[in-house]
């Protein structure tokens, strides 16, 4: 089949599960705009994320490297980053967008990044030629203290819970609204950002509409704490969740609209996903019928939706059961694109443009990402085995194939196939480290870090903010 040179669409939402849309089983969250997305293109069954938090993920998917081998599998202790933080992506890192930008696409950021708020680090120092919006997660600005914080505060003040003010706990520096390198607004309505980034990313498209162009829409939906306009709220069958679900699902319907109004279907990829699985039932999400949820190696932490669609230059109706990962995105796009990876730089991606071909079922055999600080788990073919969970030993193996809710544990009748996963667990660890056990990795390289860093805002008591704090407590 051939295929010209696309224009790429890459849209990740934040903390959707994989059992959150329509078209993988929810009966609760409507996605009438995403179910006709999967039914157009593709829909995979076996596609990951390279953590089950969002920082390494990210950095992950924008560098097709799993992330300990760029310094992303740990921040000064912390699982992700931080407003103010030291650390973030090497500048010397090749992100997709720098390989697409130099191929000549015009490159956007509409929403989130997460790899780090110091200058430096920002999109726009990564390959994209324009970023709008908030740089790491919506709950890391100023908002009132939830139950846990208010009895830690508690206990170090000697007081009742009931005598803590919430809003002893407002300590994070406004939530920054950026424009490419600039503070927009601080403390922006949640509630309003989604239309505001869906009205940036069809001005891109319009702009863009007769030259290749990449654009990377990252969802602040379904990240607590959620604030949906009323009309979602109010006829939403899942709360406040499936509002946000719902109102991820009206701007695709937007984007695809915009896209046949200006004759672009068939030039473009439209690639949706998410960058690690719900925090689970008792939010709203749910990843059944995965195991597991957010910052678990448990398959409901790492497994998610992801749906490809590129009108007339691939099939529709497809349904892939073959293993994908996030970072297997910039291989492909560098493919598609007619570029070529620059060889100096190791990655550890593969492009799947031979199976959006239609030339091959099958690409990779083997999901090395389960990390949790230390290498969790391997999947090898259908076989995924764990080795540890929360530094404890666990001997686990299961077929994912059959056993996709990783009930039924079979290591004791597959010891064979236990040697096998662990034999190459040991290479991976040779090559990338693992902090459990005092292995350093040979191929690591480090994570970007610069001198005296500051938070991008500060409060001020006599600004005009539009909300001075958020009155919604959840975070996470």
């Amino acid at each position: 089949m051939n295929m010209k040179r696309p224009n790429i669409i890459l849209i990740n939402c934040d903390d959707l599960g994989y059992g959150d849309l329509s078209c993988y089983g929810s009966k609760l969250n409507r996605t009438p705009h995403l179910d006709k997305l999967a039914s157009e293109g593709i829909r995979m069954t076996d596609f990951y994320m390279a953590s089950a938090v969002c920082s390494p993920s990210r950095g992950a998917m924008m560098t097709g490297c799993i992330p300990n081998r760029i310094g992303f599998d740990d921040f000064d202790g912390q699982w992700v980053l931080f407003p103010g933080m030291a650390q973030g992506l090497n500048p010397n890192e090749k992100t997709v967008a720098k390989y697409l930008k130099d191929l000549g696409y015009n490159t956007a950021l509409v929403g989130k990044w997460h790899c780090g708020d110091q200058k430096e680090f920002l999109p726009t120092r990564h390959g994209f030629d324009q970023y709008f919006g908030i740089p790491y997660s919506n709950d890391m600005g100023r908002q009132l203290m939830g139950p846990n914080r208010v009895k830690k505060v508690a206990e170090k003040l000697g007081l009742k819970e009931s005598e803590v003010d919430r809003r002893q706990g407002i300590s994070n520096p406004p939530l920054p609204l950026l424009e490419n390198e600039e503070v927009l607004q601080e403390q922006p309505d949640q509630a309003a950002l989604t239309e505001r980034y869906v009205q940036e990313a069809v001005r891109f498209i319009k702009t863009n509409q007769d030259q290749p162009f990449f654009l990377y829409f990252a969802h602040m939906y379904v990240h607590l704490p959620i604030y949906v306009p009323k009309p979602y709220l109010d006829r939403s069958q899942n709360g406040a969740y499936g509002a946000a679900v719902e109102h991820v699902d009206w701007s695709i319907g937007v984007l695809m609209d915009t896209l046949k109004k200006l004759d672009l279907e068939e030039d473009t990829l439209v690639i949706f996903t998410s960058d690690n699985g719900s925090k689970g039932p008792k939010w709203g999400g749910s990843n059944d019928p995965c195991r597991g949820n957010k910052g678990q190696t448990w398959e409901g932490g790492m497994r998610l939706p992801c749906i490809a669609r590129w009108k007339g230059a691939i099939e529709p109706n497809q349904v892939w059961e073959h293993t994908c990962a996030s970072i297997d995105f910039l291989p492909t796009f560098v493919e598609l694109a007619g570029g070529e990876l620059d060889t100096s730089i190791k990655i550890d991606g593969k492009s799947f443009a031979p199976s959006l071909r239609g030339e091959t079922i099958e690409h990779r055999d083997e999901y090395p990402f389960y990390h949790r600080g230390t290498l969790e788990a391997l999947r090898v073919g259908d076989w995924k085995l764990h080795f540890k969970k929360n530094k404890d030993d666990c001997n686990e193996l299961y077929n994912l194939r059959d056993d996709v809710g990783e009930e039924n544990n079979v290591f004791d009748a597959n010891p064979e196939k236990v040697v096998e996963i662990l034999t190459r667990a040991e290479v991976w660890r040779k090559a990338l480290g693992d902090a459990a056990l005092d292995i350093k990795g040979d191929e690591r390289r480090p994570i970007g870090e610069v001198k005296d860093p500051k938070p991008l805002t500060e409060f001020d008591e006599n600004h005009p903010y539009y909300l001075a704090e958020y009155d919604l407590s959840e975070g996470g």
